[in-house]
């Protein structure tokens, strides 16, 4: 059945306004894969922030056209699946890694993350990097991290001030 011009052009502007709120997205495959694993497969993807939607691939390349990114047009072809990964690009593409590693049938073809085009090695190692929150904490560490050997400086100085004047002050009790 075809589609009519006005549900392709609701359909565009609906991935188009997902585009524009994540920039980050999976092109995935999804052959052979039956109704209700396709529909644990989202539910689990949903779960992790991710959306996930099957675009004609006619569609779908001229919205990338319009986003000015035209580098993942070789990798629409058959179905392909599109997963918006959200605001935590690690997360959202570890969802996706899950995903492939449970069903052998939705294999990871390529992403787009931050305008620059990157392979299925490119969202395999975005899925090994640890969550924001984690990488965060390990920033924050870095940034403390000269503060606090000044401080054990000082008070290690401190120290053996303190350390010098009580043996000053038992030698004179002591004289």
């Amino acid at each position: 059945m075809a589609t009519s011009k006005s549900k392709k052009s609701k359909v565009l502007d609906e991935v188009s306004g997902v585009l524009d709120a994540s920039a980050n997205l999976v092109l995935t495959e999804y052959r052979g894969i039956n109704v209700a694993d396709m529909t644990a497969l989202r539910a689990d993807l949903r779960k992790a922030g991710v959306k996930f939607k099957v675009v004609k691939n006619t569609l779908m390349k001229k919205m990338l056209k319009e986003h000015g990114a035209p580098g993942l047009e070789p990798q629409l072809h058959g179905p392909v699946g599109v997963a918006f990964l959200g605001a935590d690009v690690a997360a959202g593409s570890k969802a996706v890694v899950e995903a492939a590693k449970k069903n052998p049938l939705f294999i990871v073809k390529s992403g787009l993350v931050e305008g620059k085009v990157i392979g299925t090695e490119g969202v395999q190692a975005l899925a090994s990097l640890p969550p924001r929150e984690v990488l965060l904490a390990q920033l924050l560490g870095t940034l403390q991290a000269p503060v606090r050997g000044f401080m054990t400086v000082i008070r290690g100085n401190t120290q053996k001030l303190v350390y010098a004047l009580n043996a000053l002050k038992d030698q004179k009790a002591a004289a």
